[in-house]
């Protein structure tokens, strides 16, 4: 089965400025940051009582993710991976495609009493290809296609010589071996870790140099499939866009805050040339996952826009009986959040009160895509304008012609 990621890729590099594809992938390889904690609270627990779901139950909502079929890429630890694609065959009937962390660099080991993200980053790699791909090492070539042949790989630069230099350096051994082996990557890359690295003003700036010029040596061969950087702006994201329009950027989620943020951030980087989202915690913690996922590819399709379907989101989880984790009012507040891991500045306001249409029919019984019948649709198999039309017609809004994507 052909894998929408693939599909897409080739329809954004046919037409970069105008094709109205978007990539949508849910990060759930957060095992290899947070440890006992990534899988998010239990449901079951008591308000006082800290207590988790077990990586069982993580899985297991992964599962149901790939069932659903709206996202484009599930990104897993390597062991996770070994379960579900190389034991389990999840994806091999599924538009879906697997992918690893593919490196685990300090600024991630944010487990409790963690201090590390707090340190300037340093490169590390945990994950190997030949265990994402076969599941042992020395994969012969025929077994290598069995398992995930795509992997997240991360960076990040504090304008330091000796830390740069050697994170350049890790990521050139990577690439040289993934290239071998045929395993394919995208490229992560967070603001600097260490405060004072690059001032405010210079430093979305900073991250569109240090992206161009680290790829300048780099041949198609050995490049990355996209990018996965944080939302520093419309100008600086307008600008990386530009300067290379086949340097397909996607934006990360950063931590949870509030559903209008998650809308809010998804609908902004598209409109300024993004063609990505990467979310991993804003998905873990929502109150329903497979709801919250269906809301982002109706924004990432221009069906809704963020606070009508923040309202569309809070009556869906009504209508399921789901009792939301902030009242709509809270959840209709905007937090900016610093995008790294170890981040915890936030701002908090309020945007304009608008009246909500009648967009509460929008998810089946289990929060999931349908119409309604119990059956879901291929999305994987729909081009960007016929998912436009499917959802503005489940969503009761006009039919409009194809690029008309904008109501108020």
């Amino acid at each position: 089965m052909q894998k929408s990621l693939d599909r897409k890729l080739a329809a954004i590099h046919a037409d970069p400025q105008g094709c109205p594809e978007f990539i949508i992938a849910d990060a759930k390889d957060a095992d290899m940051a947070f440890g006992i904690g990534a899988p998010g609270l239990s449901p079951e627990r008591h308000d006082t009582e800290l207590k988790y779901k077990t990586l069982a139950e993580y899985r297991e909502q992964i599962r149901a993710v790939i069932r659903q079929g709206i996202v484009d890429i599930v990104l897993m630890s390597a062991s996770t991976s070994e379960h579900l694609t190389l034991r389990e065959g999840l994806f091999d009937n599924s538009h879906v495609t697997p992918a690893i962390r593919a490196n685990d660099a300090t600024d991630v080991h944010a487990f409790r009493g963690s201090r590390i993200p707090q340190a300037p980053a340093h490169p590390f790699r945990t994950a190997l290809i030949d265990h994402a791909q076969c599941g042992h090492l020395d994969c012969a070539p025929e077994e290598r296609p069995r398992g995930a042949n795509l992997g997240l790989y991360s960076v990040t630069f504090n304008n330091d010589l000796e830390l740069d230099l050697h994170t350049l350096e890790q990521y050139n051994a990577f690439r040289a071996e993934a290239e071998r082996k045929g395993f394919r990557h995208f490229l992560e890359l967070f603001n600097p870790n260490v405060p004072g690295a690059v001032s405010d003003e210079q430093l979305p700036y900073f991250i569109n140099d240090v992206i161009a010029r680290t790829l300048a040596g780099v041949a198609s061969a050995g490049r990355p499939v996209f990018l996965k950087i944080p939302y520093n702006g419309p100008h600086a994201m307008e600008e990386l866009v530009a300067y290379d329009p086949h340097l397909i950027v996607g934006v990360l989620g950063g931590s949870a805050g509030t559903t209008l943020d998650a809308f809010t951030l998804l609908y902004e980087a598209k409109k300024y040339g993004a063609r990505a989202a990467l979310f991993g915690r804003k998905i873990n913690q929502a109150e329903n996952q497979l709801a919250f996922i269906e809301f982002l590819r109706h924004i990432a399709d221009g069906v809704i826009e963020p606070i009508e379907a923040v309202r569309a989101y809070h009556a869906v989880l009504e209508k399921l009986g789901q009792k939301p984790t902030r009242s709509l009012e809270d959840d209709l507040t905007l937090q900016t959040n610093v995008m790294s891991y170890g981040g915890s500045s936030t701002f908090t306001s309020l945007p304009p009160t608008r009246k909500a249409k009648g967009t509460t029919g929008v998810a089946s019984t289990d929060g999931s895509a349908g119409d309604g019948n119990g059956a879901s649709p291929d999305f994987g198999a729909m081009s960007s304008e016929e998912r436009l039309e499917y959802h503005r017609q489940r969503l009761g809004l006009a039919s409009t012609a194809p690029g008309d994507v904008n109501h108020q």
